[in-house]
């Protein structure tokens, strides 16, 4: 009797944790992502008026680009923090700064109001969303991750996944209805910042549900060692588990790279240089993102049964053969074959990311895990996706219009991604109660030679 109820309670925390961890993050997506549709469409005018249309865009790109780099500041903190403190408390603080940050963006003066400090100010505020996010994208997976079942982990990391295509719906789809429902001018003027100063309220909902989540078992395990007192996470991960960082971090170039190139620059590409209506290119990546939900929880939940290596391999391979016909399609300028296009494209990138998660969590041992996988995590982001957008409005330019240069660098990243997938071992079933014990107090890396683990061994 006292068995089954603790056997539920169990279950009952485990579901109270991932679906913690999928709102927070999704509400958080949904204000980075916001910014990422806004940056190629509204704000170039907006905070940069005194540039010609190409440099004002790569400007606001850039802004977006800053957020993106700024990641790796809150990975590093927080995923220290994160391995020495607990999950738990991390995942409030770093909800409250996104929201805060977010709610200032929208009530931000334009160019024509305060000059130069606009742009100054609107810099300043993505970083602080670039650090908040660089902080919950890890710290919310773990907190899913190690209150899974073994059986389970792969699923829950696939409903992780989905928070991300699920805050380019609401994104996307707010801004559609603004857009439709507003004149052009009203949109520019007032209608872009209801979003941002109204997430603030859904990011009240995250802190409340967050609270009613206990600590992760993983890390009450841990503060039954020595190792969380004795040991530095950040030195160790790097020391010890280097060759994990680095090669889970070349495989998340391949998807981060693809990813922004459709969710930021795809926009802007059908709007200004196809030349067809935002509220159109708003509706297509609406239904990508569709595709992308069912992408990412069929990655998940395929690795629980073949294994995280092969199941991402299946996906990189598909996203390398969509660059090749990608631009062609969209072309077409027909809405079917685009939406299509975008929906295979970005699910399939998806359909890794919702690997990603389960896939970084058992590549690490307790002790180190929030800072290796944030270092992974984010570090992929500021070498690939951050400048994707950038550098995709670059190549174009610099090829006359024709796409093939920004295809052959995302080939390249896909390439990378699926040489680091097949070169990595499996780790389906691993024992994610393990801790880096001897190797932290000693100074042993037994574990580092073995790489990411054989799948089984503890």
């Amino acid at each position: 009797m006292a068995h089954d109820a603790q056997h539920s309670s169990s279950a009952a925390m485990r579901t109270r944790a991932v679906t913690a961890a999928a709102v927070g993050t999704a509400l958080e997506w949904f204000d980075f992502t916001l910014y990422g549709a806004l940056a190629a469409t509204v704000l170039p005018k907006l905070f940069f008026p005194s540039m010609d249309s190409t440099s004002a865009l790569l400007a606001s790109l850039a802004t977006f680009g800053v957020g993106l780099a700024a990641r790796p500041l809150g990975a590093i903190i927080c995923g220290h923090l994160g391995d020495k403190l607990g999950r738990r408390n991390l995942m409030l603080g770093t909800v409250t700064v996104m929201g805060l940050a977010s709610m200032l963006m929208g009530l931000l003066p334009t160019y024509d109001s305060i000059g130069v400090w606009a742009p100054i100010l609107l810099v300043v505020l993505r970083i602080l969303q670039g650090f908040a996010l660089g902080g919950e994208s890890t710290g919310a997976q773990l907190m899913a991750i190690e209150h899974a079942s073994a059986d389970r982990r792969g699923k829950y990391s696939g409903l992780l996944g989905l928070c991300s295509p699920l805050s380019q719906i609401m994104a996307n789809g707010v801004l559609l209805l603004l857009a439709s429902t507003m004149s052009a001018s009203a949109f520019d003027s007032y209608g872009w910042r209801i979003p941002f100063v109204l997430s603030f309220e859904l990011v009240i909902v995250g802190v409340y549900i967050r609270l009613k989540v206990s600590e992760t078992p993983a890390f009450v395990e841990l503060r039954k060692t020595e190792v969380v007192h004795v040991s530095s996470p950040l030195r160790d991960a790097l020391r010890l588990h280097w060759r994990t960082v680095l090669r889970w971090m070349l495989f998340f170039c391949g998807p981060a790279a693809i990813f922004y190139l459709i969710v930021v620059f795809s926009l802007s590409y059908i709007t200004k240089t196809l030349a067809i209506p935002k509220q159109t290119g708003f509706l297509l990546l609406m239904g990508a993102n569709v595709c992308a939900i069912v992408g990412a929880l069929a990655g998940g939940m395929l690795s629980d049964r073949i294994g995280r290596r092969k199941a991402l391999a299946i996906g990189s391979t598909a996203t390398l053969l969509m660059l090749f016909v990608y631009f062609q399609i969209l072309d077409t300028k027909s809405f079917l074959p685009m939406l299509a296009a975008m929906g295979f494209f970005l699910g399939f990138t998806q359909f890794q990311s919702g690997i990603q998660p389960v896939a970084f969590a058992e590549a690490f041992p307790t002790n180190v895990r929030y800072s290796g996988s944030a270092l992974a995590y984010t570090g992929a982001n500021l070498i690939a996706g951050g400048p994707m957008p950038v550098l995709a409005v670059w190549l174009f330019s610099v090829c006359h219009g024709s796409p093939w240069g920004v295809v052959a660098v995302c080939v390249a990243f896909n390439v990378i991604s699926l040489i680091a997938i097949l070169t990595a071992r499996e780790t389906l079933g691993i024992d994610m109660n393990r801790t880096d014990s001897t190797s932290a107090v000693t100074g042993d890396s037994n574990y580092v030679s073995a790489g990411i683990g054989n799948g089984r061994h503890t």
